[in-house]
């Protein structure tokens, strides 16, 4: 025979399986990764321990000033992420919550992510090699350009690799620095023709170039948003579309004509 409950036990008996639930949800792991500002490089300089950028079969020249590359860092694709680890990362500063897929190519090994990114990176280094010669108009000379970033991936290095090569090319002929002396990141993929697209992940990069010295980020046009809702205080966003629009920004900068650099 069943026995009749009074209301308070009722209410415990039921809320027994929420409760369950709740922690369930609290501690299973869930399909996001949590990213933080990464390591930048100075593309016309060396990381770690290597030369960025290499060039064989044409002058170059010494360069004043940096171009800084950006990274995020995420927790890995196999990291077991609560929920309570999701929230505090929503609501924080220097971390963002990501979507593993947004990160990590879906159902992939990490070998296999490793092999991914790497691939990633290399098409980025020949596109960015080709958009560079192209504005330059030396496509069709026997320029050798080397480009190493160690174990970096991915694709969005591109423009500052392009706007390294251009430099350090297009300074040998006694044309000034890019950079006027300044320290300059940013962040963008590149395609052979010299079209800068968006990468990600923008607000942590503007965190990782200010921490390292910059005072000016290049960032692709569509993604000023982003690149503004925490942007740190002393760094100017200039947005960009083009290899040929970053450089005439950039000249603009180190020429003094504010009025002629565009923002966001």
């Amino acid at each position: 025979m069943l026995s009749r409950l009074t209301r308070p036990q009722a209410l415990t008996v039921c809320a027994l399986p929420v409760v369950a639930l709740i922690a369930t949800a609290v501690f299973a792991p869930l399909p996001f990764s949590v990213a933080q500002p990464g390591s930048t490089a100075d593309v016309l300089g060396s990381y770690r321990g290597n030369q960025v950028i290499t060039i064989s079969g044409a002058p170059v020249r010494g360069t004043t000033g940096q171009l800084r590359m950006t990274t995020i860092e995420a927790t890995g694709p196999d990291a077991r992420i609560s929920l309570s680890e999701v929230i505090d990362g929503w609501f924080a500063t220097d971390r963002a919550v990501m979507p593993r897929d947004a990160v990590y190519p879906s159902g992939d090994t990490v070998r296999q992510i490793e092999q991914h990114n790497a691939a990633q990176m290399k098409e980025s280094q020949d596109s960015a090699t080709q958009a560079a010669l192209k504005y330059l108009g030396r496509s069709g000379e026997k320029i050798d350009v080397k480009l190493d970033l160690a174990n970096v991936g991915g694709p969005s290095a591109g423009l500052l690799l392009s706007l390294g090569i251009v430099d350090k090319l297009h300074g040998a002929g006694g044309g000034a620095d890019l950079t006027g002396g300044r320290t300059i990141a940013g962040t963008g993929t590149i395609t052979p023709d010299g079209t800068v697209g968006a990468v990600g992940g923008v607000g942590l990069k503007t965190q990782a170039a200010r921490r390292d010295g910059a005072t000016v980020f290049l960032v692709p046009r569509a993604e000023c948003k982003d690149a503004g809702a925490e942007l740190p205080e002393g760094l100017r966003l200039v947005p960009v579309t083009t290899l040929k629009g970053a450089i005439t920004a950039l000249t603009a900068l180190r020429e003094g004509k504010e009025s002629a650099v565009p923002s966001c």
